[in-house]
């Protein structure tokens, strides 16, 4: 009777230290989420709108990198660190670097390693969250050299949220929106980002508190 007692009580606190222990987040992408967990980046601000006995966050982003970079670096940054959620942010680079050094990704590419990045994932029991890539220049009129790629590859990535059944963070829609009710000189930059890429202070609080309307229900 006492070893069963005693078997209870260890059980009931076995769960209850894993009901307490903070879900590990983990951010995967390029140097936007490299600099997300900066003391302005995205990744503290949203420390601070999550409850921080409820979340662990931690930045896994790399300069320059695209969906396949992401793919061979998947199994120390984030396999090996055992993370409950993962949000994916990729994109800008597979689209930039066509027009800037002509090493950009291909759609079919795109789609395939993306798609493997969720198969990996998920086989982990890994929760995944999908993250539209969110601009390349900030005029609200399409009037961006990479417009139309950059709303291509959104659609690829809402697509493949819906067919894997998978929470989006809408990036792409928002930062549309936002210019559109807050850049009446229809500017390129300094709006949400420093360069018409990178965020600034408002544009790093504008992507945690997206963020912080999917993440906390996890």
């Amino acid at each position: 009777m006492k070893k069963v007692f005693a078997l209870l009580c260890f059980t009931t606190l076995l769960f209850a230290f894993r009901a307490d222990k903070p879900k590990k987040i983990i951010f995967f992408g390029d140097s936007i989420t490299q600099a997300g967990v900066s003391p302005t980046g995205y990744i503290t601000k949203l420390g601070t709108l999550l409850d921080k006995n409820k979340y662990e966050l931690v930045g896994k982003g790399i300069g320059g990198n695209k969906v396949y970079d992401l793919y061979l670096r998947l199994e120390d940054d984030v396999l090996a660190q055992k993370p409950d959620v993962v949000v994916i942010w990729v994109g800008v680079n597979d689209v930039w670097h066509k027009a800037s050094s002509g090493t950009g990704t291909d759609p079919d590419k795109f789609v395939k390693f993306y798609q493997a990045l969720i198969d990996k994932m998920k086989a982990q029991n890994i929760k995944v969250v999908l993250t539209t890539p969110s601009t390349i220049g900030e005029r609200y009129d399409n009037t961006n050299q990479q417009d139309g790629d950059l709303n291509k590859y959104s659609m690829f990535i809402r697509e493949l949220a819906a067919k894997n059944n998978l929470p989006l963070i809408d990036l792409r829609k928002a930062f549309m929106d936002y210019s559109q009710k807050n850049n009446p000189k229809n500017e390129e930059k300094g709006i949400l980002t420093t360069d018409r890429v990178h965020l600034n202070d408002t544009g790093n609080q504008f992507v945690a508190e997206q963020m912080a309307k999917v993440l906390q229900q996890f």
